[in-house]
Formats: C-alpha cells, sequence, structure tokens
C-alpha cells in the first residue's frame, strides 16, 4: 500500500463512532517491541505492540505527557463537529488521556486498542487511530481516528490507516474490517476509500445527535480484499 493526500480541503478526518465513557486514570502503558510498518507490509504483528513504525509515523501508546498535543485537535469545534462528542475543555481531554493510555491490548470483544500517531518530522502526536475488536466469531474489527486538521494533506491519516489494516488482516487474523462516518465528513469517506474500503450503506437519518438527525455512511474491507490490494503495489 502506498500513503495517499488529499485531494482537496475537508472537514477534519475523523471517524463518528467513538463516543467514550470516562473512567479513572490509568498507569501509562510500559516501553514494548517495535514493529515496522511500510507501504505493501503484511507481516505479522503483535496485538498488544507498544509501537508501530511507518514510513513517517510512530503509533505507540499515549502517555500523560500527550495532554498538549491532544488538547490542541480535541478542543477544536471543527473536529467535534461530525462525532459525538463536543470540542473538549481540559478537564474532559485529561479524562480522555487517561482513558486512552490504557487502552493497550485487544484482550476482549468490546475493547479498543489506540494508538498515539507521532510525525518524526514534528515530533508531535498528530491524532489518534485504532481497532476495536468486535467478534472472536466472525473475525471482525473496527477502525476509528481523529487527526489534527493542522497536519491535513500530508497522507498521514492515510499512513496509519494502512497500519491498522496490516495489524488487524496480519497478526489478529481477521476477516473483515469496518468503518462509519457522518454523511457529512467526506474527508473521513474518502480516506476509507483510498485504503480499499467499499462504501457498504448510506444510513438515512440513523442517529440523532447533536439535536439533529444525521446520515451514517458504513464502510468495510475483508481480508482477500487488502491481500488482493498488496500484490497490486
Amino acid at each position: 500500500m502506498s500513503a495517499g493526500t488529499w485531494s482537496e480541503p475537508g472537514p477534519p478526518e475523523g471517524l463518528r463512532g467513538r463516543a467514550r465513557a470516562w473512567p479513572g486514570a490509568s498507569r501509562p502503558p510500559r516501553a514494548g517491541p517495535k514493529l515496522l510498518l511500510g507501504p505493501g507490509y503484511h507481516g505479522p504483528v503483535t496485538p498488544g505492540a507498544t509501537t508501530i513504525e511507518t514510513t513517517r509515523l510512530i503509533l505507540r501508546p499515549f502517555n500523560p505527557d500527550d495532554f498538549d498535543d491532544l488538547y490542541a485537535y480535541q478542543s477544536r469545534p471543527d473536529v467535534a463537529r461530525y462525532l459525538h462528542w463536543e470540542a473538549r475543555d481540559r478537564t474532559q481531554v485529561q479524562q480522555a488521556l487517561e482513558e486512552q493510555c490504557s487502552e493497550t491490548t485487544l484482550d476482549a470483544e468490546g475493547k479498543w486498542l489506540t494508538f498515539a500517531v507521532v510525525w518524526r518530522e514534528v515530533h508531535k502526536v498528530v491524532g489518534e487511530i485504532g481497532l476495536k475488536w468486535l467478534s472472536q466469531e466472525h473475525r471482525q474489527g473496527e477502525t476509528g481516528f481523529v487527526f489534527n486538521p493542522d497536519y491535513q494533506g500530508r497522507g498521514l491519516a492515510t499512513e496509519a490507516a494502512e497500519a491498522m489494516l496490516a495489524l488487524g488482516f496480519g497478526s489478529l487474523g481477521w476477516h473483515r474490517i469496518v468503518g462509519s462516518c457522518d454523511a457529512r465528513n467526506h474527508a473521513s469517506a474518502r480516506l476509507m476509500e483510498r485504503i480499499g474500503m467499499r462504501r457498504e450503506a448510506h444510513l438515512m437519518h440513523s442517529e440523532f445527535i447533536k439535536g439533529e438527525w444525521t446520515d451514517e455512511l458504513v464502510f468495510a474491507i475483508l481480508d482477500q480484499e487488502w491481500k488482493a490490494r498488496l500484490r497490486k503495489t
């Protein structure tokens, strides 16, 4: 796979389906193995791996020192526009960070494995991305992401999303990965299409969010579709 770029300015990247509850603080994860992922990578990835490296990015667990970078985009109304949550104040971002610091393993259905996306060039967290384990029996998972619009247009989100497919279809052995977004969030929809996900549904007025009915787009990709794309790169 190769990283894409934004074809035109659009809404900030972010899947809508990541509404969260706020548990107590958790200790940051300890350092662990490093994994290298680049365009075309399709080798094994450890489900609880601490670090994944792509061509330009480091995907690692969140830690308490990431507060300023996380606040820089989670506090923005334009980022939250198509998400379940509103723009967050400092207390809410701290609560979000505490939860994200704990999302380091996929050991049960319904859990998220979340990565801070660090762009090496600026040494900053430019977004968050992860996988949710949906079903062991049906070998299915979900991907979700939110990125800082200040770094839009460089293909960073695409590069990170491709790494999530390599993780899901690699050592996790999933058969199907899904994603969804607000139908108005054209940037997120284009990203999922760029990494080979098919649009499977347009759900009309499927949710009542922030005082209005909203449409939802559902995307998916199968393991054989992902492998076919790799053979073409």
